[in-house]
């Protein structure tokens, strides 16, 4: 699957590869995740893609999007809308699929493989995009979870698929979940291990935050 002599870049959606990790039970340790890539070929770039919360004082996913960004990898951010439905429900939108379609279409002409970090299926037309230009693309995600967090004509448009859950020992981290972000000094953590519940509120697309 990996040729140490290729240029790669890993693109994490980042809500999504939560979600994904919690439905196996484990949390991705994302020092370990990155040294694993390193180790197979020459990761040109890593970037994480996440929306955020703007308007709250403390957001507790800010602690880990400061240590990705000392750490290695590119961070990509927007703010997550507000809105409300006809049924006068409270929702915001988070989606980052465009943000990261444009990157990977950006960088194709520097790198040899992508890996995506989605089981996100409005990213199977972005892969075969890719294909055309002669790239190869690996997707990451999960067959393992009921029901399976990765779309199916996702899967069959890559050159490869990575299941999460046999990589669990490779870079993840199984425990409890924290109400923080883990870090050197507290609480004997891991850097890079993340494990709150901040996700809950917004998925790629919308999510109902009218009883919060």
């Amino acid at each position: 699957m990996f040729d140490a002599r290729e240029k790669v870049a890993l693109f994490l959606d980042g809500a999504n590869l939560y979600a994904t990790s919690r439905s196996l039970g484990f949390d991705i340790d994302y020092r370990r995740l990155l040294d694993s890539f390193r180790k197979k070929a020459y990761v040109l770039r890593a970037v994480y893609y996440t929306a955020l919360a703007e308007d709250q004082e403390y957001s507790s996913i800010r602690p880990l999007i400061d240590w990705l960004d000392y750490n290695g990898y590119r961070i990509v951010t927007k703010p997550l809308k507000e809105y409300t439905d006809a049924q006068g429900r409270r929702k915001v939108k988070g989606n980052m699929d465009i943000e990261l379609a444009v990157d990977a279409m950006e960088i194709a002409e520097h790198i040899d493989h992508l890996i995506i970090f989605s089981g996100d299926g409005d990213f199977r037309y972005l892969v075969d995009a890719l294909q055309r230009k002669g790239k190869k693309v690996t997707v990451a995600s999960t067959l393992k979870s009921q029901p399976p967090m990765i779309s199916d004509d996702l899967r069959r448009q890559a050159d490869h698929f990575l299941e999460l859950a046999d990589m669990a020992a490779e870079f993840g981290r199984a425990g409890p979940a924290r109400t923080r972000p883990a870090s050197d000094d507290e609480n004997g953590g891991t850097p890079g291990t993340y494990e709150d519940d901040e996700f809950d509120y917004y998925d790629d697309d919308e999510v109902d935050t009218s009883a919060r």
